[in-house]
């Protein structure tokens, strides 16, 4: 049998097992390491241990590990919740006030940790009690909680960033960097999003309570370590004085020493922040594993060269082939979990963008997006899921309508990047990674 062929029934027989709901990891190292030996023989256990052994030894890898503490151990102690406060009386007696201070909230979360399910549950343990006590909307509170969850798998540190960078050999700290910008315009085109509905009808985001400047000071100075904890790790991260891993240590150490200092954190509350800490580690660690397991099967098949082969013969012009690989995968993210999307069509999708002469940390950052996209999208938006679980009481129909506005946000962002590459490619170009 032809490595072609192989190659096509191995995605074939992927995108069905992910799809009855085996677990990814697993299925990716299985497959990989069968069909690795149908191809290649006996050299499959070469590279299998090969690609254990450089992805354990990946110190980029210990940044994940390191930001995803410093997240839990911040919600944890409870630290999150008092940023969120602080932010909501900040955003003072205007309409929406609660939903600008999620998104807001959302995105330092954000820069925390980078596990999308984490971000949705804990914003909405925080921000939803809030809203609704406020008598906010619901559908539209449901949604700005999922829209703002979708914001840690782009402003770094993101996990997908690190998975697509170790599969396609990009930059871990330019992928980092160039998320920075395009974060920032996600952030600023939910909030126009949810200020934009709440003009228009105002009874959606009733004004909140007056609060004095004093009141506000005192919120601000409560959490002025944790805003001054952020300013270093992205500050120093970018301006060159921390790698991503260094800055991964410093927010876990200040992380921690600020919640042993205000005696926030108890022996338990830290236990249960190593264990889960460990658990997402460990999940995350074996994703990159059998990810690069099934890469590299598939990188020696000739599915990219003759996909690109394939493209190539019809001229067409390349930002329409951007444009389509965009619409396939917001088609693919109405039927599948946005990691397995992912993981499925980069090995076959990434040679024929960078045959095409674009740059990979563009289009990983394009990549990032889409899948944005489909984490609030029906009929499989993980994020509405996870909020569903969260939120029993709130229909699941109700959450659909609710991030309407910010699915078109995203897709305005998505159309912004694809017409000025320099957007996204401006931070790594300046910083030179």
């Amino acid at each position: 049998m032809s490595l072609p062929i192989l190659g096509l029934i191995l995605l074939g027989l992927l995108f069905v097992v992910i799809l009855g709901g085996f677990p990814i990891s697993f299925t990716l190292i299985f497959l990989g390491m069968v069909f690795g030996y149908i191809g290649l023989g006996e050299r499959v256990f070469y590279l299998m241990t090969y690609q254990v052994f450089s992805t354990m030894m990946d110190t980029v890898l210990a940044a994940v590990a390191m930001f995803t503490f410093m997240g839990y151990v911040l919600e944890s102690a409870g630290l999150m919740r008092r940023l969120f406060h602080a932010v909501q009386l900040l955003c003072g007696r205007m309409h929406g006030s609660l939903y600008l201070a999620t998104i807001f909230t959302a995105t330092l979360f954000a820069a925390a940790t980078g596990i999308v399910g984490a971000s949705v549950t804990i914003i909405a343990l925080m921000a939803a009690p809030v809203m609704l006590k406020a008598k906010y909307d619901v559908k539209l509170s449901a949604g700005t909680i999922c829209a703002g969850g979708t914001l840690g798998i782009l402003i770094p540190p993101s996990v997908i960033m690190v998975i697509y960078g170790i599969m396609t050999t990009t930059s871990i700290g330019a992928l980092f960097a160039a998320g920075f910008i395009p974060g920032l315009l996600a952030l600023t085109l939910y909030l126009l999003a949810a200020a934009v509905v709440t003009t228009r009808n105002p009874e959606l985001g009733p004004r909140g309570e007056r609060s004095s400047w004093k009141e506000r000071r005192a919120a601000v100075m409560d959490v002025w370590a944790v805003l001054l904890l952020f300013l270093v790790v992205i500050g120093g991260m970018y301006g060159g004085w921390f790698t991503p891993t260094e800055a991964a240590g410093v927010g876990a150490f200040g992380g921690f020493l600020f919640a042993w200092a205000r005696r926030t954190l108890s022996w338990s509350g830290l236990r249960d922040v190593l264990v889960e800490s460990a658990r997402t580690t460990a999940m995350l660690f074996t994703i990159v594993i059998g990810a690069q397991i099934f890469s590299s099967f598939v990188n020696f098949t000739t599915l990219p060269t003759d996909l690109q082969t394939f493209v190539q013969q019809f001229q067409i012009n390349p930002i329409m082939v951007i444009i389509v690989i965009c619409l396939i995968y917001v088609i693919l993210g109405c039927a599948m979990e946005s990691l397995s999307m992912m993981l499925l069509t980069v090995p076959i999708f990434f040679p024929l963008v960078q045959g095409l002469g674009f740059d990979p940390v563009w289009f990983g950052i394009l990549i990032v997006c889409v899948i944005e996209i489909s984490l609030i999208t029906p009929p499989v938006g993980m994020n509405v899921f996870v909020l569903s679980s969260v939120l029993p009481d709130v229909p699941t129909g109700q959450i659909w309508k609710g991030v309407t506005p910010f699915i078109v946000a995203d897709i305005v962002r998505l159309a912004i990047l694809i017409a000025f590459p320099v957007i996204t490619l401006f931070l790594p170009q300046l910083l030179k990674l």
